[in-house]
């Protein structure tokens, strides 16, 4: 029970001490309590109800005079609150008076500061948009003075910064469509002036290759002015044909050379003298800020590329002058210069793989142009100076950093077809001296003329040294000249191979190839023709021989003169021989065969002029006419032979031995030729008159043999070469038939010369002209006995000429 009260008491605590709409779970644990338990709570409720009612009595009790004497203040109060609404209405009345002008004025006020705040809002709009309207002013302004490179970065200024602050209003939206257009705008009008760009430099990449070679040739003169000073600083004798100076790049710049040195050399004129090469570099710029700069290098390859087929496209009368090579190297030259400035002032627009693979593009063309236009050239000095072009355009171009090495392969190839032009001209040269000489000995009358002559030709000969003047030289015009064109052709061959950069063994060795080809193919070829031709006489072909040979003995000297031009020793170095020795050899047997063929002509001619009656029963008592001027002929020549001038004993010699080989040739041919004559088979029969009369002209050939027409036989060698003839013709005059065939065969036969079948024909011959005399007088007992001898001995050398040919 007193819990129960406890709890009571507690749950009424709690309900009075919190808020009315919580006291649900509190209530809830009232009827959840223990039965009857809900009646003693009421009870509880009410007892507590009623203390608290005694208590709010007690305390109205104990308030009660107080609220009393408020009422009656209260009441007092009231006539002095009417009074003072009257007062207050009255002063509110008079306010609202007095403020209807204030009023006026706030309006006022307020609308001037919404005013001052639009204005305000304004200027702060207008200081944003201002600047944008200048940046595209100044765009604008770029683009009329064509400042395109800026007005991109103008644009990019205003799309990343200023727009981006006023993009609510339209004209900033009018802006940002107008911009793509401008750019593609730009894009055009830089295109454009790169094709002005790629125009102009093709007009002038001439000009601009033309600068850069002048400017490598100058430079290579002071390198090679300054190699030969410090060759005599240093005592050096050296010809500087060889070695390699390392040469700088030629930029195209006002460089310094030895000219502009010189206060009064003109500048020489560079490449931005002649190309303003600002809209390449514009356009580059454009197109990578607007990121495009893969298209722009791919569209500039391009087109360079098509530049450079036109430039490596030659005229085709280029062969014909040196300006025409020079055009078409300077146009080269003038493209890469141009393509390796722009590599290096340029960033990935042309690389160095791309120059080296336009490069050998243009490599392989130019040699194979070269080829084909330098074997159209057949001027030497044409070739020459075509040479001297390639070795300035290649140091140029390799001044720049381009491989050259196969342009002076090319230049080996050059040189070959160089020397044959050289060859041909050399041919024409060497023909036109043998026309103009006379075949004769030089007379020089005085020390003066002789010093002349021994100063274009290496000649010695102290003999001739010792006698007086006036005296004559061995040897014709045509030596001097001939060694002097020799020397001439070493010279012009030498002028290829300098700037070849080659050692001087290699140039030493070319030359001397050079000069061999001369010798033997060139010079031989005009001798052979030479004494070949038909005017030429005996006397010309010996004085051939004499200046052959003197040629020959001079080949030593152009030898030597190479070796000092060279700075090669002969001794230190092997070097190639000069072949004079054979040349002059084969020219000398080949004019010797010339004099003995021309001599045996000769013979022929006077040989058809013999008119033999071959059935004259008696001969004339004396030697034919024609013999005789034939002997005559080959005296009156081997005497011109004797007498020629030999102040050497070596000519002398010489001389002598063709004079007697041609003198023993003359004789066998004449003989050969006499002996045919009788054994004609077109000449059916030989009267004993014919024979004695041809034994008469036989006896002079001897009577010329044993003469000796040409001093240096010994005996009667020379009258062997009418053996046959002499034996053959005593055989019949002699008719000794029967010593004949009874010494046939023997080695002391007395006819041992006579050939059985040369015997048979002769005197079958004789047989039928004795059948024909002896027609009417076959009863003569004498005739008829000569008759049968002759038919017995006809039998016999049958038998002997089958038996010769039954042993072979």
């Amino acid at each position: 029970m007193a819990e129960s009260l406890a709890e009571h008491e507690r749950i009424l605590q709690e309900i009075e001490s919190t808020d009315t709409a919580c006291v649900g779970p509190t209530l809830r644990s009232v009827y959840d309590d223990q039965p009857n338990a809900h009646q003693r709570f009421m009870e509880k409720l009410d007892a507590c109800i009623r203390n608290h009612d005694r208590e709010i009595e007690k305390m109205c009790n104990f308030h009660h005079q107080g609220f009393v004497d408020a009422i009656t203040e209260l009441l007092k109060v009231r006539a002095d609150a009417g009074k003072l609404k009257v007062q207050v209405t009255d002063t509110n009345r008079r306010l609202q008076d007095a403020g209807k002008e204030v009023i006026a004025q706030t309006e006022e006020i307020i609308r001037c500061r919404i005013q001052q705040r639009n204005i305000t809002t304004v200027v702060e709009k207008l200081q944003l948009c201002l600047p944008v309207l200048e940046m595209y002013s100044k765009l604008k302004e770029q683009m009329n003075v064509k400042r395109y490179y800026s007005a991109l970065k103008t644009m990019e200024q205003l799309e990343n910064t200023y727009l981006p602050r006023v993009s609510q209003y339209r004209f900033c939206q009018i802006m940002i469509e107008n911009l793509p257009k401008l750019r593609e705008e730009i894009k055009e009008i830089s295109m454009s002036d790169l094709k002005d760009f790629l125009e102009s430099i093709r007009k002038h990449s001439d000009k601009i290759g033309e600068t850069a070679m002048k400017q490598a040739q100058q430079q290579k003169t002071f390198n090679t002015v300054l190699q030969k000073q410090n060759n005599v600083n240093y005592g050096k004798n050296m010809y500087v044909i060889n070695g390699r100076v390392p040469e700088p790049k030629y930029e195209i710049t006002s460089k310094r050379t030895l000219e502009e040195e010189d206060e009064h050399e003109e500048e020489v004129l560079t490449a931005h003298d002649l190309v303003d090469f600002s809209p390449v570099y514009r356009c580059l710029h454009i197109y990578s800020v607007l990121g495009d700069g893969e298209t722009f290098e791919n569209y500039y390859r391009k087109q360079r590329r098509k530049q450079a087929r036109l430039v490596l496209q030659p005229q085709s009368s280029m062969h014909e002058t040196v300006e025409g090579y020079r055009r078409y190297f300077s146009q080269i030259v003038g493209f890469f210069v141009v393509e390796d400035h722009i590599l290096h002032v340029t960033q990935g627009l042309v690389t160095r793989a791309y120059t080296d693979e336009l490069w050998n593009m243009a490599l392989s063309k130019i040699i194979a142009v070269l080829r084909t236009h330098s074997s159209y050239c057949t001027d030497p000095d044409l070739v020459l100076e075509l040479k001297n072009l390639i070795v300035v355009f290649a140091d140029t171009l390799q001044g720049y950093g381009f491989p050259v090495n196969r342009l002076f392969d090319l230049l080996f190839e050059i040189r070959d077809q160089y020397n044959e032009t050289l060859l041909k001209k050399w041919t024409g040269l060497f023909r036109d001296i043998f026309e103009a000489d006379n075949y004769s000995p030089i007379p020089v009358a005085n020390e003066e003329e002789y010093k002349i002559v021994i100063s274009k030709f290496p000649f010695q000969d102290p003999e001739l040294d010792k006698q007086s003047f006036p005296k004559k030289l061995p040897m014709s015009q045509s030596v001097p000249q001939i060694y002097i064109q020799v020397k001439e052709f070493i010279y012009a061959s030498l002028k290829f191979s300098e700037s070849l950069h080659r050692s001087s063994t290699e140039i030493d060795d070319m030359l001397r190839k050079s000069t061999n080809l001369l010798l033997t193919r060139t010079l031989s070829s005009c001798l052979q023709n030479l004494i070949k031709k038909p005017h030429i006489g005996l006397t010309e072909l010996v004085q051939i021989i004499i200046n052959t040979t003197h040629l020959e003995q001079a080949c030593k000297y152009l030898e030597d003169f190479i070796t000092n031009i060279t700075n090669i020793s002969q001794e230190t170095v092997h070097t190639a021989r000069l072949y004079g020795l054979s040349t002059f050899k084969d020219a000398r047997h080949a004019a010797e065969g010339e004099i003995y063929t021309k001599l045996n002509q000769k013979i022929d001619e006077f040989i058809q002029l013999a008119d033999y009656d071959w059935t004259m029963s008696e001969p004339a008592g004396r030697a034919s006419g024609y013999l005789m001027d034939l002997i005559n002929f080959l005296r009156s020549t081997f005497q011109v032979f004797t007498h020629l001038p030999n102040n050497n004993n070596d000519h002398a010699a010489m001389s002598g031995k063709v004079a007697q080989t041609a003198c023993m040739s003359a004789c066998q041919h004449l003989s050969t030729t006499l002996m045919q004559m009788l054994l004609d088979s077109e000449l059916k029969q030989i009267s004993m008159g014919a024979v004695q009369q041809f034994n008469l002209d036989v006896i002079q050939c001897e009577l010329f043999a044993s003469s000796e027409p040409v001093p240096g036989f010994h005996g009667d060698t020379l009258q062997l070469a009418f053996i046959d003839l002499r034996q053959l013709l005593d055989l019949f005059m002699v008719w000794d038939w029967s010593t004949y065939l009874a010494d046939y065969g023997q080695p002391t036969s007395k006819y041992l010369r006579v050939n059985p079948s040369t015997a048979l024909t002769l005197l079958e011959k004789m047989k039928e002209t004795s059948k024909k005399n002896n027609i009417f007088a076959q009863f003569r007992k004498n005739d008829r006995d000569k008759q049968k001898l002759i038919e017995t001995v006809v039998k016999q050398l049958r038998s002997l000429v089958n038996g010769m040919s039954q042993h072979t």
